[in-house]
């Protein structure tokens, strides 16, 4: 089988101009390299894409594919991640990973926590600050957390985004909407453990193969896992497998969460606890980070014990169910 890969270079984009923050949710060799091997492993022909404009470029000089495997995050407007799926959606090529319509609404954390909500599944209440002036009208209990509506790998999350008290959240905000031009999320802050739960698979089949607990250590940012603790993540923070019954109450909301939204062949889903001990949909990941040394998933995938081809392999079987029948109409 041929299996294309499309991905985005962070180095390409430094090229560009771009700044370390901008480009912070962008690959490195060392990831491509490894879905490369992995795929080949498996015994499948692998051919390296890139991102969007080397994709179009080679659709319209007729190249196919039997399937892709996408990790492109795209770099502009809420519809980045669903770009690349959807160009292959219009080609009639299967790829991995979530649909342009669930990498659209999942990027959009506000639109993403009304859907989980309307599912009848705990979220934290929250309000989506359109322009500062919105601020008057938050009527939340304090503390809150503030951070941009469609950022990934925890860009804006600083120790300023817990705000304690109503002063503070004026100017949270407004440096959040200066810098990212973007809408800001605030919702209630939840005081309990943190977990990040791994998944895999799609539908019925999908099923959760780990709830990692995220430990902030050695000076790091508390009360949340901020950009400069995930950037420092060796000297900051820890990370440990649970399975305890809080944990395992994590994973049901979270596979839960992941059916109702409908994503697809693998992914993250974040949850804390409230003070109450209960957990609540924080925020999902259907594109995850796969770069083998320090992503998330790879990670708690690791830390139970199993080999990093066999997570690429996963994620290419689950999409594989998704390819047209022998005989079918194309």
């Amino acid at each position: 089988m041929k299996i294309g890969l499309t991905y985005d270079l962070r180095a390409d984009y430094l090229a560009r101009g771009y700044s370390l923050a901008e480009t912070a949710e962008l690959d490195s060799p060392v990831t491509v390299d490894g879905i490369a091997a992995a795929i080949a492993a498996m015994g499948h022909e692998v051919e390296r894409i890139g991102g969007l404009e080397p994709l179009a470029g080679a659709l319209a000089a007729g190249r196919r594919w039997d399937l892709v495997f996408n990790i492109a995050e795209g770099m502009h407007g809420f519809g980045r991640e669903a770009a690349v799926p959807a160009l292959l959606e219009a080609w009639r090529i299967p790829c991995t990973f979530s649909d342009p319509l669930v990498l659209a609404l999942a990027l959009h954390k506000g639109l993403t926590k009304r859907v989980v909500r309307d599912c009848g599944l705990r979220t934290p209440d929250f309000v989506v600050i359109e322009r500062l002036e919105d601020v008057a009208g938050v009527d939340l209990p304090y503390p809150l957390f503030a951070k941009p509506v469609a950022e990934g790998t925890s860009k804006g999350v600083t120790g300023n985004s817990l705000v304690l008290e109503p002063s503070g959240l004026v100017p949270v905000c407004a440096e959040l909407l200066k810098t990212f031009s973007q809408p800001v999320l605030v919702e209630e802050y939840l005081p309990g453990r943190e977990f990040t739960v791994g998944l895999l698979g799609t539908g019925e089949s999908a099923r959760p193969v780990g709830v990692m607990e995220v430990f902030v250590v050695g000076g790091g940012d508390t009360g949340a896992y901020t950009f400069d603790n995930k950037a420092e993540y060796e000297s900051r923070i820890r990370y440990a497998l649970a399975d305890d019954a809080p944990a395992r109450a994590a994973a049901d909301l979270a596979l839960a969460s992941w059916r109702a939204l409908g994503c697809r062949d693998g992914g993250r889903v974040d949850v804390r606890l409230d003070g109450a001990g209960r957990p609540a949909f924080i925020e999902v990941n259907p594109l995850p980070g796969l770069n083998p040394e320090h992503s998330d998933l790879p990670i708690m995938w690791a830390l139970a014990g199993n080999d990093y081809g066999a997570l690429v392999a996963a994620i290419v079987e689950s999409a594989l169910q998704r390819l047209p029948r022998e005989g079918a109409r194309p």
